[in-house]
């Protein structure tokens, strides 16, 4: 079984405690497994109370973040490396702390648009602090997840074939591979290809529409994402995610290109996401592809 997640800001726009409540306890009254935390600023987290939530409400917790050109381990300039592997080294401990154990997004490079491909030396710098960062994220019994976004939002990873291949190239065995609907859509042939590629290394899965709103309501194809899931045996987290500038704060709104409100009700819309997926789930489990037909 699945556990089937929802990520942190359709609820709420920061951190506090009563960010944090409110989200929490809007996931587990929504039928979710577990809620995806941002830690945009892991310092700024306490983790302390974060767990105690997690725990006063029965819920699990997976940590995801996005790097700035600030903090890009893929630079050639080895401060703005060494201030990405401090960010990233501190969101494993973050992660650790409050009882998760799988933090993805993407943490191979800055999450913005680049002006030119990545540079040798950046590749280098890039698969080198990965290394460095799995090794204390295996001591702290986390997860990396490399997540493949769009080409304006990276150009270290787009695909799932380079995600593959970033990880190949750090000979980490915690690292595994993210994919995203939303980014899928625009990077690669389909939504079944991906997934059949990665197999057994695929560790986590982002549902999002096309426009990031409703699910259903744009143009992807679902049901081939999950048939292939069904078909390859997927048994790891499925995580809803879904921005719109009613919640999430300015900064972000302009980091992501959210320009205009897709939804007001962050509980209607997550209500009907998990609904969805369950359906999604139960329809690819009756397909010939969970009868072992090939794809």
């Amino acid at each position: 079984m699945n556990q089937i997640g929802i990520h942190a800001l359709v609820w709420a726009g920061g951190w506090s405690e009563d960010d944090a409540r409110t989200a929490i306890s809007s996931t587990k009254a929504a039928g979710y497994d577990f809620i995806e935390v941002p830690l945009l600023e892991p310092s700024s987290v306490d983790t302390a109370m974060t767990r105690a939530l997690l725990d006063e409400h029965d819920l699990n917790a997976g940590c995801s973040l996005g790097l700035s050109f600030h903090t890009d381990i893929s630079s050639s300039d080895p401060e703005v490396v060494r201030r990405g592997e401090r960010l990233l080294t501190d969101a494993v401990s973050v992660t650790r702390d409050i009882g998760a154990t799988y933090l993805g997004g993407v943490i191979h490079s800055a999450m913005g648009k680049y002006l030119e491909p990545a540079s040798e030396r950046g590749l280098r710098n890039c698969v080198a602090s990965l290394r460095r960062v799995s090794g204390a994220a295996r001591s702290a019994g986390v997860t990396l997840g490399l997540e493949a976004v769009n080409r304006y939002e990276s150009n270290v990873v787009n695909t799932a074939a380079q995600a593959l291949a970033l990880i190949d190239d750090t000979g980490a065995d915690n690292i595994v591979v993210h994919l995203d609907t939303y980014h899928m859509n625009i990077e690669e042939g389909d939504l079944a290809g991906p997934v059949l590629e990665c197999g057994e290394r695929l560790g986590y899965v982002h549902v999002g529409e096309c426009n990031r709103g409703y699910l259903g309501s744009g143009s992807i194809d679902f049901s081939k994402l999950f048939r292939a899931l069904i078909y390859t045996g997927y048994e790891g987290p499925i995580a809803f995610e879904s921005f719109s500038s009613a919640v999430i704060s300015e900064a972000f709104c302009s980091s992501l290109g959210v320009w205009r409100n897709l939804w007001e009700d962050g509980e209607h819309l997550a209500r009907h996401a998990h609904a969805f997926i369950e359906e999604q789930l139960t329809a690819a489990g009756r397909s010939a592809w969970a009868r072992g037909s090939p794809p």
